[in-house]
């Protein structure tokens, strides 16, 4: 998923579950920054101490995509949760739609609510569990299985001009890439051409309009996508999700948005399906939620913030005053995520990954 859902759908799910206003903008900021969280430095502190930074995520042409240590520590706990089924452990690592192991991560992080950056970490939970429900079919590592078949692509129900658009961003993709494949002098460059992740698909999985289909490569399967179903599946578990924590949180808890699914299912599915480019999604889901009738209380959703902006601000601060920094509790929170998933959830179903 992009933006549009990571952090404006994710923001107005959680204010209608009964989540506050500052509750909600901090979850849905770390949801979105699990894509935007590239750095790989680590922060010297203004005391002589320093705060080590792992990255959640890659730019598209960085080469750490090609690293498979960084695939499994970067994509797979992150963007590309291993779903367990098959026989392979390359099928086993195929992310699946909600899967048992998907659902056991939101059990677990729901129940960390003690823990000072248990906000930031229901982002996390929030971005890796909505990417179940975009990218499964595809794993976190480069696979044959990955490969798709890039003639076999079809759209039903698109109008001409984002139809354009979508196919011409494809081949510019694809385009893109060409380049870079032949100055990396490895024949492991191309296997891992458009073999990692849904590359191969670019950004389709993520637009949540589209129905659509493809064929993969290795294995000829098959089938129709609805884009619009599969995400407001998600957006029905999520709020579900949220409304058990402002159920048991009364500090973050706001009765005045607060609507059940049924009431709140109609105004998302009515989002999903605006056919746009991403910034005009993105300002679907704010003039809802300001003019229509999304919310309970019609309001702003907040500005969208990086924390990357907070990096270097944490360098003039000493080790006492950064622990309460966004930015840190977000590194807390990655670190932990990343640990349960490859220390203890994954092996617990027979995966070892990392």
């Amino acid at each position: 998923m992009q933006i549009d859902m990571h952090y404006y759908g994710t923001y107005c799910i959680a204010r209608a579950a009964g989540l506050s206003r500052e509750a909600s903008r901090v979850i849905a900021t770390s949801a979105q920054f699990v894509d935007d969280n590239a750095h790989q430095t680590g922060i010297e502190l203004g005391d002589a101490s320093s705060c080590q930074v792992e990255a959640t995520a890659h730019h598209t042409t960085a080469f750490e995509n090609l690293d498979p240590k960084d695939q499994r520590e970067v994509w797979v706990p992150f963007h590309f949760l291993p779903g367990n089924e098959g026989n392979s452990f390359t099928e086993r690592l195929i992310c699946r739609k909600d899967s048992v192991i998907a659902r056991q991560m939101c059990a677990n992080h729901l129940a960390q609510s003690e823990k000072p950056y248990y906000l930031s970490l229901v982002g996390i939970m929030a971005h890796v569990y909505a990417d179940t429900f975009a990218h499964y079919g595809f794993s976190g590592v480069s696979s044959r299985r990955n490969r798709v078949d890039k003639y076999s692509f079809e759209f039903i129900g698109l109008d001409g001009g984002i139809k354009d658009y979508i196919v011409t961003k494809k081949n510019n993709v694809w385009d893109m890439f060409n380049p870079l494949i032949r100055n990396i002098k490895s024949s492991v460059a191309q296997e891992v051409s458009n073999a990692l992740g849904h590359g191969g698909v670019v950004t389709f999985p993520d637009r949540p309009y589209l129905q659509w289909r493809f064929d993969y490569t290795l294995s000829g399967d098959s089938g129709w996508r609805d884009n619009v179903t599969t995400f407001a599946e998600y957006c029905k578990n999520i709020h579900a999700y949220f409304t058990q924590i402002a159920s048991k949180n009364p500090d973050w808890f706001d009765v005045s948005q607060q609507q059940t699914w049924n009431q709140l299912e109609p105004k998302v599915v009515a989002i999903l399906q605006y056919q746009a480019k991403g910034d005009a999604r993105c300002k679907r889901w704010q003039h809802e939620a300001k003019y229509g009738e999304l919310l309970n209380v019609a309001e702003n959703i907040p500005e969208y913030k990086d924390w990357n902006e907070g990096f270097e601000a944490l360098e003039c601060r000493s080790s006492k005053e950064a622990i309460s920094h966004p930015i840190f509790q977000y590194y807390q929170a990655a670190s932990y995520h990343r640990w349960y998933v490859l220390r203890e959830l994954l092996p617990q179903h027979g995966l070892m990954v990392s």
